[in-house]
């Protein structure tokens, strides 16, 4: 299939070298950095979820779910070892509503979401597990004293409810008393732990942690992807043989495939391929045809933008354009254009900086937009407001830095920080 590109330039020295892209990288996330802090505070505990200008949704009792409570100590980890002053008394105010709202004193383990009066989705999922062993890893990176309680917590939570050892992956889902609610094996959350669990070995030095990584990694895409032509399944059953029919929900569990996750994983295998000491010959070629297949197969050559969701004859399902798997494909461009430099790299990452410039990036009220229609106008189908710092603030950083492994670890041993 031959792909057809947007405009590109013509490849000279890379734009990660450019010193005026540089600047202007650390200028966005500045930017985003500016635009969340300023309203995500809830003062009875957590964050809240904030519209187009930057302004809480709801204010009386809104509910707080788990992944953003942890994606935001993790992002404002981040921003405290930029220097970024106030970073850390957000990492600390989202600490303590983890540990003393999220966390199930009663059950053990994290509860999906709560509100004021307490759980409004009691349930105990993989997904957000994975993210609290995010939150805590990086926490212990800026020395919160929290961190080491959490870590420990939600690494003992896993070992003993989610691990399969027979398979090498976690299971999904469970009642607030750990009875399992479903037989479905999803890759999403074992993904965010692959991610998660490496940032804690770069946190702790325990191999025990890498180990894990290497095995999900090893059956979600050295056994299922390679096996579909690079092409990332989504949804299991419980032996961890593919469902092809699996119809859940559109937003986390959509039908088909999703080429967004392909690129996180693209780089996501090259961060383990280098932190396990390049042991691992499949991985970065695993990453290659992981990226040029989701610019085959998601890319829409039309309008621009990657589709959501595939079906299994690679048509677009849901055809909307959302933020993430754009600031998923820059991260998965800059990891590439350092392991497997090459023209074709580089031309997309200039392509796709080109992109969310012109259709993601908010200038007029700050954040990324979230969702687009197919035709490229903004759209609320599958999400309000401006829900998300993390795959945003990720794309501006991950290029500025060593692709060898997580922000929370190269920033520190980086003279790039002071140098954009």
């Amino acid at each position: 299939m031959t792909i057809s590109q947007p405009v590109l330039p013509p490849v000279g020295p890379t734009w990660r070298s450019n010193r005026f892209h540089r600047t202007w990288l650390f200028e966005q996330a500045d930017n985003l950095f500016a635009f969340f802090e300023r309203g995500i505070i809830n003062p009875a505990g957590g964050f809240f979820d904030l519209d187009d200008a930057g302004q809480p949704i709801e204010t009386a009792n809104p509910v707080r779910q788990i992944h953003n409570t942890t994606r935001m100590v993790h992002c404002f980890a981040i921003g405290t070892l930029l220097g970024r002053p106030g970073c850390d008394a957000i990492v600390d105010h989202g600490m303590n509503y983890l540990w003393n709202a999220h966390r199930d004193a009663r059950d053990g383990g994290y509860v999906w979401s709560l509100d004021n009066d307490g759980p409004q989705d009691d349930t105990k999922q993989a997904y957000g597990h994975a993210f609290v062993l995010l939150a805590a890893s990086s926490a212990k990176v800026v020395g919160h004293p929290l961190a080491d309680r959490l870590l420990q917590d939600i690494t003992r939570v896993f070992d003993e409810r989610f691990w399969e050892e027979q398979h090498g992956a976690v299971t999904e889902e469970f009642s607030r008393d750990w009875q399992p609610l479903s037989q479905y094996r999803g890759q999403n959350s074992n993904m965010h732990l692959t991610e998660s669990l490496m940032a804690a070995f770069e946190a702790t030095g325990d191999r025990a942690y890498l180990d894990k990584a290497e095995r999900i990694a090893g059956l979600i895409i050295g056994r299922h992807a390679a096996s579909l032509g690079y092409r990332v399944a989504e949804h299991f059953h419980a032996d961890w043989s593919l469902d092809k029919d699996y119809r859940g929900y559109d937003v986390f569990r959509p039908y088909g495939t999703t080429p967004g996750h392909w690129l996180e994983w693209a780089r996501l295998v090259l961060q383990l391929w280098t932190l396990g000491g390049r042991r691992h010959a499949w991985m970065p070629e695993a990453a290659r045809e992981l990226f040029r297949q989701s610019i085959e197969l998601g890319w829409d050559n039309d309008r621009g933008g990657f589709f959501y969701a595939l079906d299994w004859d690679d048509k677009p399902r849901l055809p909307q354009k959302l933020w993430w798997p754009c600031a998923e494909a820059i991260g998965a461009a800059a990891f590439l254009n350092e392991h497997s430099p090459s023209d074709f790299h580089e031309q997309w990452y200039r392509a796709l900086w080109g992109f969310a410039d012109r259709h993601l990036i908010d200038r007029r009220q700050g954040g990324w937009r979230p969702e687009l229609t197919e035709d490229l106008k903004p759209g609320t189908t599958l999400f309000t407001g401006k829900p998300d710092l993390y795959h945003a603030l990720q794309a501006c950083l991950i290029p500025l830095f060593p692709a060898t492994g997580s922000l929370t670890k190269v920033i520190p041993e980086s003279s790039a920080v002071s140098q954009p």
